[in-house]
């Protein structure tokens, strides 16, 4: 935590302060920025702040998927030549990306916002998984691909999404054990997360 008028400019301090609660910015990166930032032109700066402010204000939650979108349905929902009869279940939007770079999946997704975390005081009422079920039971939905990360955690939002929709008539699959067990699906080559999406596998109870 930084002390109160640790640099000599009061400005600096809280400018430094508030870029240090960013995950994995600590004091250094977060003065390192602060000062590019005073380098830059006043008008880049400004256009910088009001396109954080502008996103926080305006982006929006995908009504079918929960993925984070511009429009009530984001552009991966809207899309008419995407495969509609299969969902691809991930945990966020950096999951979504890291697939959708592969280039290898062309169906839907929902977007968990989680995994359920006990510890961290995350249960399954904190999820999407209720809209899961509710988007299962109203939508052409055939196959649901389990894609959350190989952790104690993804695996127990697995068995437990699991028991919810086992059902509800759709075939529910998981990656291919080419991502290994630990592995978040962010961090993954997009070579292994392809393939493991084009070999996934039926998932047991």
């Amino acid at each position: 935590m930084l002390q109160e008028n640790q640099y000599s400019s009061k400005l600096l301090n809280n400018a430094v302060a508030e870029f240090s609660k960013l995950p994995g910015i600590g004091n250094k990166t977060a003065l390192r920025l602060v000062l590019h930032l005073l380098k830059k032109p006043e008008e880049d700066v400004t256009l910088f702040g009001e396109t954080i402010i502008e996103l926080r204000k305006n982006i929006k939650k995908c009504k079918i998927c929960k993925n984070v979108s511009d429009n009530e349905i984001c552009e991966i929902c809207a899309d008419g030549s995407r495969d509609n009869k299969t969902v691809c279940l991930v945990e966020n939007i950096n999951d979504v990306i890291a697939i959708e770079r592969t280039g290898q999946y062309r169906g839907l997704y929902h977007v968990l916002g989680g995994l359920i975390s006990p510890m961290d005081g995350i249960g399954p009422d904190n999820l999407e998984i209720d809209s899961l079920i509710d988007r299962l039971k109203s939508s052409v939905t055939k196959e649901l691909i389990f894609a959350l990360n190989a952790t104690p955690e993804g695996e127990t939002t697995n068995f437990y999404t699991f028991k919810k929709v086992s059902g509800l008539g759709v075939k529910i699959t998981t990656l291919a054990k080419g991502v290994s067990v630990g592995s978040e699906l962010q961090y993954v080559d997009e070579l292994t997360l392809g393939r493991s999406i084009i070999d996934r596998i039926q998932f047991f109870q």
